[in-house]
């Protein structure tokens, strides 16, 4: 038997070793423990969102999540400017499957007047059917210029941005998602989530890091629980560190929240959504697969996304998610590295042929994090930022650097 420490509050294994890997979990939930979370006329279960994650959550990585369970998946951001000044890569980003339903996206802007614009005409012309507003994004060009996650500390522009989006989407669902605060020294999330309750968003979700901490350290739920605490008449989702199901039923339990986002746990694994469903339906969970299974999920990806862009040169793309997939299997380093220069479909397949399709899935890396591991770094502020907080007007143009996607 292994010692366990405790995180976020739950029992967990010590780095290395995992105590019960999806498919042994025992963690499930029981009849009517939680709700389906709602948004307007949305109703969503499990209780369980796919955050938007740039160059990651495309038509077909939303696929193929949503192939595993239910839940809202939500397309990778788009910014309000560039969508309204026709930019190419933007409208490709904001498109969606043809059977795609609900079609969510998430969008960022700095000028309430753009903002409201946009929402207008994604709702009326694009079908979109939830709209969520990044305040968030910790990227230093963003927040140099007083966007993403810099915003908040603006409270009032930020309460022109949200009302401008409540207004433009009519009665469709508006939710935004933020972090706790720029740094420990500067916390925003408990005023930013009253002014979206105020403004008539439909829910929050907070990301229980700050611009500072980046992606290090353990996300704070016990920020979760104090923003639910203290709001009272929407749903508050919860997102940080989500990597097994026990993981989602223990946020929900300990901090009181509607529902979780998932971010990093899914990269490589979006069979992770049909254990959740299966935990929040208080089902036996799903085993783990074997290379055999992640190879199908690995081809089936591929292949959509040279559909739907027309081409074998977006493998590039799927580059990154190869080796996420391939994470912690003992394939060696130069296998790893042809995974990582595939360059065609036919390619592809004589990789995953030269693999023991009977090898099974390690359950050591299961907690450990894909993508984005960094931190903590600096903020990058505009000048006199924290000195005027109550100015209203939009940051300069610099804070939409980003044209879309992140």
């Amino acid at each position: 038997m292994t010692a366990s420490l405790t995180l976020n509050g739950v029992d967990a294994a010590p780095e290395g070793v995992v105590d019960s890997p999806i498919g042994l979990t025992p963690a499930a939930a029981q009849p009517g423990e939680f709700d389906a979370l709602n948004l307007g006329s949305l109703s969503v279960w499990p209780p369980v969102v796919l955050a938007p994650m740039a160059g990651v959550t495309d038509v077909p990585f939303r696929s193929l999540c949503r192939s595993f369970g239910a839940g809202l998946y939500v397309n990778q951001m788009i910014t309000a400017r560039a969508w309204l000044e026709g930019d190419p890569k933007t409208h490709k980003l904001a498109e969606f499957g043809a059977d795609e339903s609900p079609r969510s996206i998430q969008l960022y802007g700095t000028v309430p007047d753009e903002v409201g614009e946009t929402v207008r005409r994604l709702v009326a012309d694009g079908g979109v059917d939830h709209i969520d507003m990044n305040f968030g994004c910790p990227v230093p060009k963003v927040t140099r210029h007083g966007g993403g996650a810099a915003l908040p500390v603006r409270h009032r522009l930020l309460r022109r941005i949200i009302a401008a989006a409540v207004a433009g989407a009519g009665s469709v669902p508006v939710t935004i998602k933020f972090r706790m605060g720029v740094t420990d020294d500067v916390m925003t999330f408990i005023e930013t989530g009253l002014i979206a309750e105020a403004e008539g968003c439909s829910a929050i979700a907070l990301h229980a890091r700050t611009a500072e901490q980046l992606y290090s350290g353990s996300a704070r739920w016990d920020a979760i629980a104090e923003l639910k605490q203290a709001v009272t008449s929407i749903p508050v989702l919860g997102n940080g560190d989500i990597w097994e199901p026990s993981d989602a039923l223990a946020m929900m339990r300990q901090t009181g929240c509607d529902g979780v986002v998932v971010g990093r746990g899914c990269l490589g694994r979006p069979w992770l959504f049909g254990a959740l469903a299966a935990a929040f339906d208080g089902q036996p969970l799903p085993e783990l697969p074997t290379f055999g299974d992640v190879a199908a999920m690995m081809t089936g990806h591929a292949a959509h996304l040279v559909e739907w862009y027309g081409t074998e040169d977006s493998l590039r793309q799927f580059r990154k998610h190869a080796l996420w997939y391939l994470m912690g299997f003992p394939l060696g380093g130069e296998t790893r590295s042809r995974f990582a220069r595939v360059s065609t479909m036919a390619e592809l397949a004589g990789l995953i042929a030269e693999i023991d399709p009977q090898l099974t899935f390690p359950q050591e890396v299961l907690r450990i994090p894909r993508s984005h591991t960094g931190g903590p770094r600096a903020v990058h502020l505009p000048d006199g930022w924290l000195d005027d907080r109550d100015n209203d007007q939009p940051p300069s143009r610099g804070a939409e650097s980003v044209v879309s996607g992140g």
